[in-house]
């Protein structure tokens, strides 16, 4: 007995030099228990020292591993007693090997998880070791996301609370050793979003890739004007299922069906529905068929990342489809459209709670638009100031004379705008804690909402129906209060009783209720960075 003790310390006090090399840290021997009268149940067990020792033991394997990625396997073995788990009479390799596949319907790649044919052998635990990596990592991609979503689009966080991932991820693993299915249809994502988007990308990327043709470029085509684009613009819409059949193939009047084809067409993909063909139309037209159902996997990766992050209470807003919705019990109960940053302002992506309403707001103008846009403006003509209502003030919030500043260089001060109907921030203003100094807030621009892409402001989000969004976030006795201090026409701070949550994120296509893909123009060129790092490295 002494000589099997023996054995398994010598591995491990081998191991030592090995483990200070990795990557990041490890428990260093010593930590382990010190035997008593009996050894203790960790170094009884063989795949427990060879988990230790693993650049030696497993050298291959080892190599594949970074710090957290042992780590987390030795805490995913400690909880299975150290001991095996997929041989042959357990029946799991079995039931993984069955599942993997499946995540191709999730838009991952199951080369990516490439597991033994065989259960391993008596003795094998480098094998079986190697499954439970793969096992892992699997549930990992599908429940967090494949790629991590602070290298692509950062998202802030009022709440810098750190999560425990690994101990949410054997949450899930360790259970499913008793049923691998049930444990993947537990890692992936349940929200709405990601079960139908999922839906539709399964049953794409087993059919053919629809064919269609581009539209040529040209001038503005509106209806019942004539073009000799009109039959290639029929033939696209019909090849997308827009219509019903291809209109003439020689008329070249845009009239009647294909007008109405094409505002369809534009509705579903985020665009001013009015049948006008210009650039934006055209440019979402001749997008092409592989594009499109890729933007499907790229999305599915998007709503992994929003999975962590939604609430069922509060509000989410698309920053690619300038959208706003309330969600209630994990419900959307309203939606309004938005207008969102221009590509050289992007609206950032954060989550925060709504605290207060700013009623009748003054608009300091933020340093950007100060320097960027007001500045250039106020140095060719004076006047600028009194037509736009804007007073000047030193930094401490004096009024200073515009005739005494030099405008070549005029120093630390501040415009602001007086609260009223030409101010920029409307009737009010809906803040959260953030470091970008952005908001929601109403707008006297109305004509904007109409357009599509809505991408107009400098990165504060503007609501097309902000009073019906206050009426939902508050009490009726709030609601009335508000309407009282609205009514003085004095700037008021009114703080919510209870906080509500916001997510700004951003995705670019998803499914809707009637079952059809809805697309949002990619308004900050982002979707071909995350299909390529999703391709990389299989």
């Amino acid at each position: 007995m002494f000589k099997k003790y023996a054995s398994y310390l010598s591995i491990c006090l081998l191991a030592a030099p090995f483990v200070a090399c990795a990557d990041e840290p490890l428990p260093p021997l010593q930590t382990l228990p010190t035997p008593p009268a009996e050894m203790p149940v960790e170094l009884q067990s063989p795949l427990h020292a060879v988990l230790i020792g693993l650049p030696q033991t497993c050298p291959a394997l080892a190599k594949q591993l970074s710090g957290p990625s042992l780590q987390q396997l030795q805490a995913f073995y400690q909880q299975q007693d150290w001991m095996p788990v997929w041989t042959s009479e357990s029946g799991r390799l079995q039931a993984l090997q069955t599942q993997l596949p499946l995540l191709a319907d999730d838009g991952l790649s199951p080369q990516r998880y490439p597991v033994a044919l065989a259960a391993p052998q008596d003795g094998e635990l480098c094998a079986d070791i190697d499954i439970s990596r793969y096992y892992l990592q699997a549930l990992q991609d599908l429940h967090y996301g494949r790629l991590l979503q602070s290298h692509f689009e950062p998202l802030w966080h009022a709440d810098d609370t750190q999560r425990d991932r690994q101990a949410e991820l054997l949450a899930i693993a360790v259970p499913g050793m008793h049923d691998i299915p049930a444990a993947f249809d537990l890692a992936r994502p349940h929200l709405v979003q990601y079960q139908k988007l999922r839906q539709l990308y399964a049953a794409q990327r087993l059919t053919a890739l629809p064919k269609w043709q581009s539209v040529g470029s040209g001038p503005l085509l509106r209806p019942s004007m004539e073009d000799k684009r009109v039959p290639e613009l029929a033939q696209r819409l019909y090849s997308e299922g827009y219509l019903s059949h291809a209109v003439g193939t020689t008329d070249t009047v845009y009239e009647g069906a294909l007008v109405d084809a094409v505002k369809s067409f534009q509705a579903n993909h985020s665009l001013q529905a009015d049948g006008v063909v210009g650039p934006g139309t055209i440019a979402e037209l001749n997008i092409s068929p592989l594009t499109r159902r890729e933007q499907l996997r790229v999305n599915l990766e998007r709503f992994r990342w929003l999975a962590q992050d939604m609430e069922p209470d509060g509000l989410l807003v698309n920053v690619a489809a300038a959208e706003l919705t309330l969600y209630k019990g994990g419900e959307p109960v309203w939606q309004t459209r938005t207008q969102v940053g221009r590509a050289e302002r992007q609206t950032p992506l954060l989550k925060s709670r709504v605290t207060r309403l700013t009623l009748n707001p003054t608009w300091t103008v933020p340093p950007t638009i100060w320097k960027e846009d007001k500045l250039p403006e106020i140095r060719k003509d004076q006047t600028f100031l009194s037509r736009h209502n804007l007073q000047v003030l030193d930094a401490n919030g004096q009024p200073l004379a515009a005739a005494d500043i030099d405008w070549d260089h005029p120093g630390n001060i501040l415009l602001r705008q007086d609260a009223g109907p030409r101010n920029p921030l409307g009737q009010m203003v809906i803040r959260f804690p953030n470091p970008f100094s952005v908001y929601l807030h109403d707008t006297p621009s109305k004509a904007l909402f109409d357009k599509g892409p809505r991408a107009f402001s400098s990165g504060c989000v503007r609501v097309e129906h902000p009073m019906q969004l206050r009426d939902l976030l508050l009490s009726p006795a709030e609601r009335a209060r508000t309407d009282t201090l609205l009514a003085t026409g004095a700037t008021h701070e009114f703080r919510l009783s209870a906080p509500v949550p916001i997510l700004m994120t951003y995705w670019t296509a998803q499914v809707d209720s009637a079952g059809h893909v809805r697309y949002s123009p990619d308004i900050y060129s982002r979707d071909s960075a995350l299909l390529v790092a999703l391709d990389r490295a299989h």
